[in-house]
């Protein structure tokens, strides 16, 4: 019997260097004066805890780089990275084209992995029978579990993902795809976390300072049955001019959101991409903190929210962030999610989609709490909403949409400022008739405390209304302006230390994860005595 030794298994962690110009694939990889060609034999390396494979700078790889059931230590990961290249190049990292392959990484069934340093392109090519192809899929990087097991340690950082496509360019998408619920077709997708068996588990996942844009669908997607992805860290992340969401997660159990820039969701630059998407959202997750971002410009038919939160979670905390313009609203919180919150964010013009007009099925809505979990499925909730000590401006171009299923049971609202120039409707019917139910009304409603620009900032015929108003014009630095300073209200008088303690909800013993008394409010300034109404506090006198 003849053994293959790596270079690790006789005298500890070895680096493999692969150079597509200068490297032969013949070459023991273990030098860059020795490394191999091509991704392929790279792939064929059993890599063992501390072993690198490192990529030649500034040089372009076609292919993909594939490894599996493959596992580093915690303390003695094994890494895929670049070194610098003699022979040429200016840029820091190593290219991959992953034209025709399912992605420029592929990790399958493996642990303690880094992924950094890297630009991922992949440009259509169809299905290629020679690759690993699961079909229908591209991305430029994939994570997946297939068999049962503990995954743990996953880090991916400082990479360039853009333009991956399935289709060819000039593919066009019939108008049916977009209504579906997550597209039908083959499509591309950025970053990929994707487990398929009940009884995998990945968890300890980081992913910190990657850019992401020109995707046909998804631009950060993490998938997994039950709650099968555990302790996600994600931070940096810029996501731009995705053909879906920004970023989505299912079966996520534990995940904290933080800098993002998310621009373009949604988008229909290519007739490639699927053309609706959310900034970010979730379904069937618990404890998600989401904070300190920014999502603009979120286009679609349908939801195409800022950050909203689909049905099935729970402890899913939305707050210090900016939503601009996004067509599908500000805050967006289904059926059978329980206690979810919306708390010291600032929303600009979102909401301005209106139904019937090019192609879209839902309305815009500022404020919708809806309690759909499924087309054949009775509405159930949301159950212990927070929405409190936001800052809602909307031009006198559009009108504010507000829409509240009557399903709803145990609703905060209170300390927002809700600046409406364009006046203010109550929608329904957008996920069936059976958010119309005459004579019902939601349950157990804290509605109080709230300011309000004038008498048509919140509709009069809606199900639930502030029982103690505040009516002014908190005269914002620089209303309608694109940054989160501007909307620091002015009239001290109206807002300064007039905010209510937010205690729980009746009935409420859990309350937020984390507690629900903020020491900061989106800046960063302290929060002193009594909280200010809306996400600014007011320097101190």
């Amino acid at each position: 019997m003849v053994f293959a030794l790596s270079a690790t298994s006789l005298c500890g962690a070895a680096t493999y260097y692969v150079h597509p110009v200068h490297g032969d694939d013949t070459n023991a990889g273990t030098s860059p004066k020795s490394a191999f060609r091509t991704l392929k034999r790279a792939s064929d390396v059993r890599l063992q805890a501390g072993d690198r494979v490192l990529l030649a700078s500034g040089q372009k790889f076609t292919g993909q780089l594939a490894l599996e059931g493959l596992s580093g230590e915690a303390n003695q990961p094994i890494v895929i990275s670049t070194y610098p290249s003699v022979n040429g190049g200016d840029e820091s990292r190593a290219g991959i084209d992953a034209k025709g392959q399912i992605a420029g990484v592929f990790l399958k069934n493996c642990a303690n992995i880094v992924v950094e340093n890297l630009i991922i392109t992949a440009k259509a090519g169809g299905e290629n029978p020679a690759s690993q192809a699961l079909k229908g899929m591209r991305c430029g990087v994939l994570v997946e579990a297939d068999q049962p097991g503990d995954y743990a340690g996953f880090k991916v950082a400082n990479l360039v993902v853009k333009d991956v496509f399935f289709e060819e360019p000039g593919f066009i998408r019939p108008p049916s795809e977009v209504k579906s619920a997550n597209g039908t077709q083959n499509y591309g997708w950025g970053i990929r976390f994707i487990s398929t068996s009940p009884k995998a588990r990945m968890r300890d996942i980081t992913i910190t300072d990657c850019r992401i844009s020109n995707v046909c669908h998804t631009g950060l997607k993490l998938t997994a049955p039950g709650k099968g992805l555990q302790n996600v860290d994600v931070r940096r992340l810029v996501v731009e001019n995705t053909g879906g969401p920004g970023v989505q997660m299912s079966g996520v159990q534990g995940g904290h959101f933080s800098e993002l820039n998310v621009n373009g969701s949604g988008s229909t630059k290519d007739s490639r991409n699927w053309g609706r998407g959310s900034g970010l959202w979730t379904w069937g997750s618990d404890n998600v903190l989401i904070e300190k971002s920014q999502f603009r410009n979120a286009n679609g038919p349908g939801d195409s929210a800022g950050v909203h939160i689909d049905y099935n979670c729970r402890d899913v905390i939305v707050q210090y962030n900016l939503s601009s313009n996004n067509a599908g609203g500000f805050c967006e919180i289904l059926g059978n999610n329980f206690n979810c919150a919306y708390r010291y964010n600032v929303s600009i013009n979102d909401g301005h989609r209106v139904k019937g007009v090019n192609g879209a099925f839902q309305e815009g809505k500022i404020f919708w709490l809806s309690g759909y979990t499924g087309h054949k499925s009775p509405l159930k909730g949301p159950y212990h909403s927070y929405f409190y000590n936001n800052t809602i401006f909307v031009s006198d171009e559009n009108v504010a949409r507000i829409s509240v299923a009557p399903s709803a049971r145990g609703v905060l609202v209170a300390n927002n400022i809700f600046y409406f120039r364009g006046g203010s409707k109550t929608v329904t019917g957008d996920q069936g008739k059976r958010d119309i139910m005459r004579g019902a009304a939601p349950g157990n409603v804290v509605f109080s405390n709230n300011l309000f620009l004038d008498g048509h900032s919140w509709p009069a015929d809606a199900p639930i209304k502030d029982q103690s108003p505040i009516v002014g014009n908190p005269d914002f630095k620089q209303g309608g302006g694109g940054d989160i300073k501007d909307y620091l209200p002015r009239n001290a008088g109206l807002v300064r230390d007039k905010g209510l303690r937010i205690l729980k909800l009746p009935g409420d013993d859990a309350g937020l994860l984390g507690g629900l008394d903020l020491k900061t409010d989106i800046c960063g300034s302290r929060i002193l005595g009594l909280p200010d109404i809306g996400a600014l506090e007011l320097p101190p006198q």
